[in-house]
């Protein structure tokens, strides 16, 4: 696998006058590669905010139009109705040198810019929009973020939910509002620049079956193949590679393309060649195997133990001691839960453990959630690419302290060192309280340390009624001084009224996922926001992980070249040049995936000290309220840091702020999941 740079709009403009294209599409489903548009509208909006043009049509996708429960779109209704192929040029030309908007706009764009490719066809379109993603920042004070929610909110008509023609005059309605309250914030647009067509790298390749037994461990020399275990091949063989592959699985071994520490077996006949998985090979200590014999082993293949389901319970077995990545000794401890055992690693800088429990907003109902790690590894800096997440170890049930004098309120810390800030907004959280990265309409608060009176949001604090304090009101926000006095009752301001606030947790805080009726968790997604970055960029990347703490295969590494895993179920959203979504569907994972990691990586030079803090939040679904929030800013000279991830524990899914940092670049990272990146 190759790492390739991504191309992305990061200019962030501060004026709004452009040509819209709002647009809505029906689909017979969720999978751009794979399903059809059935009915698509386009309403189009000059830069002074009138509506210049509208069409709409149904469409005949050839094919079963899906849930007709939710879109209404039965096959009589489609019948007669035009292929995609007849209208798309004049959909093309609505969407030509304009801004193409949608609620969830990656959704709609690559649905468009599939159907654009299947009719030969570029898709006239160079930036996005997404109001859904306008509307996080903007952070109206709504029950939720979806179309209907934001509607009744903004006061927008709403006649016909899924009809694509209403929803995009619904849209219109919203895309104004939201761009008022934007322009109040001195918020930047989140655009997107789009590549002018679907690019046939981007679609992935039919899902692999993962393996289905747990890897048993190393072979022993002379001794038979377990099923589960990790087979890698090397150099030229007398079978096929293909058929080698073929037999192997069909045997129940686990086929990688990487040699890790995990690896069972080297399957090669020039142990000595000096290739890249020969040298690991070595390195690791793996076993090597000749072709002629590993043919006659596959003959003989022991029988493994299966992956365990979700909601059933594997057995502990302690680990043996490992070496560290300094070279000294690492206590390997078994699992406290009855669940499969995991390591404990040094922690990498910038991540030692949090004893705080997560602290609950007390507006609405709070999930329960569970502090994080309270026996600490050894503090260390590995620059080993091996280094991974720490296991979660025995939660403790959270309290909601009580006297949180900022309980209900978020603060926005402007100014300051990066430590001096990142300090402020650890205060912020001790305090009851939640630590915004940037202004939005959920801020009730602002606090100032050396330097931040020359922020441009400072001028805004006024108009918006947002008291601002200086750095002694996080000594003691109940008798402190009310700060400059920029509005009325700046010392304790209401908080404003909200269906419901996320869970706030501290770095190596979690949470449980709930199970609705009792079923898995299903549809989960990770957003990672930060401070719009003119030097450099940031990428969000995802690896699916096993027991092992490793990729199945290459594919399972989802970041801006592979954006999809094979399966669909792991998909990278870019919303904005400072904010992108990991997509989970967690119910569709196999038994094999124990673990969805979350990683961002700097493009360049400068580390995540300059960056500052970085935001990530857990939500149940597109548009759906956010079940919890984080703030990760401990990272100074790191250019990786580990945000966030899902992870199992028994029948139940888990979310966990991690926020560990790594100076190593991301190819180092993915190697460490034991990811093939070319050198």
């Amino acid at each position: 696998m190759t790492l390739r740079s991504s191309s992305r709009d990061v200019s962030g403009p501060r004026e709004y006058a452009f040509d819209w294209a709002l647009v809505d599409v029906e689909t017979s489903g969720v999978i751009a590669r794979r399903d059809r548009v059935l009915s698509v509208a386009v309403v189009t909006i000059g830069p002074d905010g009138e509506q210049t043009g509208e069409f709409s049509t149904l469409l005949n996708p050839g094919c079963d139009p899906g849930p007709v429960h939710v879109h209404g779109l039965t096959p009589e209704r489609l019948l007669g109705a035009p292929a995609f192929e007849q209208v798309a040029e004049q959909i093309g030309a609505l969407l030509r040198d304009r801004v193409l908007v949608a609620h969830n706009a990656q959704f709609d764009y690559d649905f468009l810019a599939h159907e654009f490719a299947r009719a030969g066809l570029y898709l006239p379109v160079s930036q996005r929009l997404c109001t859904l993603a306008l509307n996080r920042q903007v952070d109206p004070p709504a029950a939720d973020m979806k179309l209907g929610t934001l509607a009744a909110h903004y006061g927008v008509e709403q006649r016909r939910a899924h009809d694509a023609l209403d929803d995009t005059r619904v849209l219109a309605g919203i895309l104004r509002a939201t761009l008022r309250e934007a322009a109040r914030l001195d918020l930047p647009l989140p655009l997107v620049a789009c590549p002018p067509r679907q690019e046939t790298q981007f679609a992935p390749q039919p899902p692999k079956t993962p393996c289905v037994y747990r890897n048993p461990g190393r072979a022993e020399v002379g001794g038979p193949l377990v099923q589960g275990m990790k087979i890698a091949i090397t150099g030229e063989t007398a079978t096929s590679r293909a058929e080698l592959v073929a037999r192997s699985v069909a045997a129940g071994l686990n086929v990688m393309s990487s040699v890790s520490r995990h690896t069972s077996a080297l399957v090669t006949n020039q142990a000595g060649s000096g290739s890249a998985k020969a040298r690991r090979a070595a390195a690791d200590g793996v076993p090597v195997i000749d072709e002629h014999t590993f043919l006659r082993l596959l003959d003989d293949v022991l029988p493994g133990t299966p992956h365990q389901a979700a909601g059933t319970e594997p057995a502990t077995t302690p680990l043996p001691a490992k070496a560290s990545a300094s070279g000294g000794p690492e206590a390997i401890a078994p699992a406290p839960e009855a669940t499969a055992p995991e390591a404990t690693v040094p922690e990498p800088r910038g991540a030692a453990p949090e004893t705080q429990a997560a602290v609950p907003e007390p507006v609405g109902p709070a999930p329960t959630a569970v502090g994080a790690p309270s026996s600490p590894s050894s503090p260390s800096s590995p620059s080993s690419p091996e280094a991974a997440v720490p296991a979660p170890r025995r939660p403790a049930p959270a309290t909601a302290p009580e006297g949180r004098p900022l309980a209900g309120r978020r603060v926005l810390v402007l100014g300051g060192t990066h430590p001096a800030a990142s300090a402020a907004r650890t205060r912020v959280v001790e305090l009851g309280g939640s630590a915004a990265i940037n202004l939005s309409r959920s801020v009730t608060d602002a606090v100032l340390l050396s330097g931040g009176e020359t922020d441009r949001r400072v001028r805004r604090m006024p108009e918006l009624g947002l008291p601002v304090h200086d750095e002694e009101w996080l000594t003691d926000p109940e008798d402190a001084p009310a700060g400059t006095g920029t509005a009325p009752g700046a010392g304790r301001p209401s908080v404003p009224e909200r269906p419901r606030t996320p869970l706030v947790l501290p770095r190596g805080g979690v949470v449980d996922l709930p199970r609705p009726q009792g079923t898995p968790a299903s549809s989960w997604h990770i957003t990672a926001a930060w401070a719009p970055q003119d030097a450099c960029e940031i990428d969000v990347v995802a690896f699916v992980l096993d027991d092992d703490e490793q990729v199945t295969f290459d594919e399972d590494f989802v970041f801006y070249g592979a954006p999809e895993n094979p399966a669909g179920t792991v998909r990278l959203l870019t919303d904005g040049p400072a904010e992108q979504t990991i997509a989970v569907d967690l119910a569709s994972l196999p038994p094999a995936s124990r673990r969805v990691a979350v990683a961002a990586a700097i493009d360049g030079e400068r580390a995540f000290g300059h960056v500052g803090a970085v935001q990530v939040t857990a939500v149940p679904g597109t548009g759906a309220a956010p079940l919890a929030r984080a703030t990760l800013d401990a990272a100074t000279t790191e250019r990786t840091l580990l945000l966030a991830e899902f992870y199992r524990r028994g029948p139940v899914w888990r979310f966990r702020a991690v926020g560990q940092g790594y100076d190593h670049g991301l190819a180092d990272l993915a190697r460490g999941y034991g990811v093939d990146i070319a050198d």
